[in-house]
């Protein structure tokens, strides 16, 4: 019976989880700025300064695609639990 739990496929799977992982810091840190840049430029030029939620909206549907992008990096380990897809593997191949 073949094993899906060599050393290659462990570190294959760690360097993909990490990949995930940079992938949502680049994104949250690029949300971050490109946000502060938005908002304060939008508020120095209304005249209500910070008060204007025009110069919010962009960060709240981003901070929506960042939410789903960080539920798909971090949720799936966490609801389904860390060797599920392994575990189901196993269970279909001993069928």
């Amino acid at each position: 019976m073949e094993t899906y739990n060599t050393p290659n496929t462990k570190l294959e799977e760690a360097k993909r989880a990490v990949k995930k992982i940079k992938g949502f810091y680049i994104h949250a840190i690029v949300y971050i700025c490109v946000n502060l840049f938005i908002i304060v430029s939008n508020s120095i030029e209304s005249s209500q300064g910070f008060a204007d939620a025009d110069g919010y909206m962009t960060a709240l549907f981003w901070g929506f695609g960042l939410l789903a992008h960080g539920v798909s990096v971090f949720a799936p380990s966490f609801i389904l639990g860390r060797n599920w897809e392994e575990k189901k593997i196993q269970e279909y191949m001993n069928k």
